[in-house]
């Protein structure tokens, strides 16, 4: 694999620093947030933001987002990552600055888990879990599956609603937290990691290996997906019987604005239950939610063909 002059003269420039050389190091061991590198560093997060920044334009770091933090780990991109891998083999990671710099990003890293695990249980969590809670059934179901796990509530909640809980997170340190959570609260849920950190799809699917009785969409943790492929997936995901519960953001569903004043704009809850229907599904409840400064259209929907057979019982 070969590279340009001006390729290998931009990637020295850039890892030719120690700050940065000691990023490089850290983001070769573990995802890591600009908080845990800068203390790690001992140094302040403007600054190692700035050192991020010349690494990233150099194209020897990329940004992972993760819910609502950005982690920062060394590209996948093939040739400057060989590079980096390369310069980073040459060092002796026995050296007193280096060996530092990794206890102290594995403890930061650590308590920076448990502190998102207390701090991703919010008020909107609890306003999500109380909707739905509000129309559990009475009877406990079999099985409940939870897309995203940024509010952990809901985690809480799909274990009440069924003998058999099963989440799928979109990063290691998602599933870790909600694990931790789980353990702490002391219910059981099986945690899958996705296939990918930005979808739902076939893989997914096939590791859950079921269908189940409720699903709970929160497409507030994965909103970096499609939200009509992800609501496909989640209905194919659905028993006959079974129940959805979904939470999107009120503008991700508000349509560009039009310039022409007779042009007819679809209403966001018009959109959602259009969305809902060309899933086959028929939307039994919508209601809005807000807290902590976000405005959430939150749904219960279940597939038209059994809610129909309900009907003419």
């Amino acid at each position: 694999m070969s590279s340009s002059a001006s390729e290998l003269l931009a990637w020295l420039r850039a890892a030719g620093e120690p700050s940065r050389l000691r990023l490089l190091a850290l983001c070769d061991q573990t995802d890591l947030s600009v908080s845990d590198l800068a203390q790690a560093l001992g140094q302040s997060e403007p600054r190692v933001c700035r050192h991020l920044r010349i690494l990233s334009e150099a194209g020897l770091i990329e940004r992972v987002r993760n819910g609502q933090w950005v982690h920062y780990r060394l590209t996948a991109s093939p040739a400057p990552l060989s590079f980096v891998k390369g310069l980073l083999a040459q060092l002796d990671r026995a050296d007193p600055v280096f060996a530092r710099d990794l206890d102290r990003a594995l403890i930061e890293g650590s308590s920076s888990s448990d502190s998102n695990a207390r701090t991703s249980e919010s008020r909107l969590g609890r306003a999500l879990a109380a909707f739905v809670e509000a129309d559990a059934p009475a009877e406990r179901l079999g099985s409940a599956l939870v897309v995203g796990v940024d509010h952990l509530e809901l985690l809480e909640s799909a274990a009440a609603l069924a003998s058999q809980c099963t989440a799928i997170a979109h990063s290691r340190r998602a599933a870790q937290t909600a694990r931790a959570f789980a353990e702490r609260r002391g219910f059981n849920c099986r945690i899958l990691l996705a296939a990918t950190s930005d979808a739902l799809n076939e893989r997914d699917l096939a590791n859950a290996g079921q269908s189940f009785d409720a699903v709970i969409v929160d497409h507030l943790a994965t909103a970096h997906t499609e939200f009509a492929n992800l609501l496909a997936y989640a209905r194919r995901a659905l028993a006959p019987t079974g129940r959805l519960w979904l939470f999107e953001r009120y503008e991700s569903l508000e349509a560009p604005r039009e310039r022409s004043r007779d042009k007819v704009v679809e209403h966001p809850l018009a959109r959602l239950r259009r969305l809902l229907g060309d899933q086959s599904l028929s939307c039994e409840r919508l209601s809005p939610i807000e807290a902590d400064d976000e405005h959430v259209l939150a749904a219960i929907a279940a597939p038209a063909a059994h809610r129909e057979q309900k009907r003419r019982a």
